[in-house]
């Protein structure tokens, strides 16, 4: 497998082309933002956690029937992946309110929901992400409602799955980003990342954040947070 040319590059990682038009490599890079960008910094190591957590993590839900573009871990930051058309819409479980959740519905930070819920966003950098129903999706021709019904199924499955898995390490799963993509044939698999980047997890006793917010927020330690989860799911 050869890598060529680089044919993207985002807030967290840059893809590049191989040899094989069915599969690109991902390279996870330290950079973070928050605030749709308003905030920019690095944190050290961040790479090498996501890449590490996320490949582990898909490994695990493909074995449970969650299908995933994963193919191979090549480096600490570099995994070679299938090629697929991202889905535009960013899927968002939450089990516990916090975040933009709690500012906009007026719930205190911490309540735990009644039962799982799910949100789906627009992916258009140029408009923040705008939430939109599923009806929206529908009727911009982001999906259609087969897909609609499967990434759902999907989302609740992984969330029914993670949340089990991390609290046997002592974490809590608040919500977490999900991203799809269809492969050529049209067939529905996770893709993008699961970590400490597109997840809230929180420690199960002390309630302290092992996530982004640390920096999205200020607060600090979130160098030593990522590790942290690295150390407690991979033992290192």
């Amino acid at each position: 497998m050869e890598k060529r040319e680089q044919l993207y590059e985002g807030k967290a990682k840059k893809v590049f082309a191989t040899d094989d038009p069915a599969l690109v490599v991902v390279d996870y890079k330290d950079d973070a933002t928050a605030g749709d960008g308003a905030k920019k910094g690095t944190i050290r190591g961040k790479g090498v956690v996501n890449n590490r957590l996320t490949n582990n993590l898909m490994k695990m839900l493909a074995e449970k029937g969650v299908p995933t573009h994963f193919v191979e871990e090549l480096s600490e930051r570099e995994t070679l992946v299938k090629k697929v058309e991202i889905v535009p819409l960013e899927v968002i479980v939450r089990n516990v309110a916090a975040g933009s959740f709690t500012k906009r519905l007026g719930v205190p930070e911490g309540t735990v929901l009644k039962i799982p819920t799910i949100e789906f966003s627009y992916k258009n950098d140029a408009y923040h992400d705008p939430l939109i129903n599923h009806y929206h999706a529908l009727a911009l021709g982001l999906a259609v409602q087969e897909e609609i019904d499967t990434i759902t199924k999907y989302a609740f499955r992984v969330n029914e799955i993670l949340s089990e898995y991390l609290l046997g390490f002592g974490i809590r799963l608040i919500d977490f980003k999900l991203e799809f993509g269809r492969l050529p044939d049209g067939t529905i698999v996770l893709a993008d990342e699961i970590s400490p980047d597109t997840c809230r997890f929180w420690d199960a006793k002390t309630g302290a954040h092992l996530d982004k917010d640390l920096f999205r927020r200020d607060l600090g330690g979130e160098e030593e947070a990522y590790q942290e989860v690295m150390k407690r799911l991979l033992g290192e």
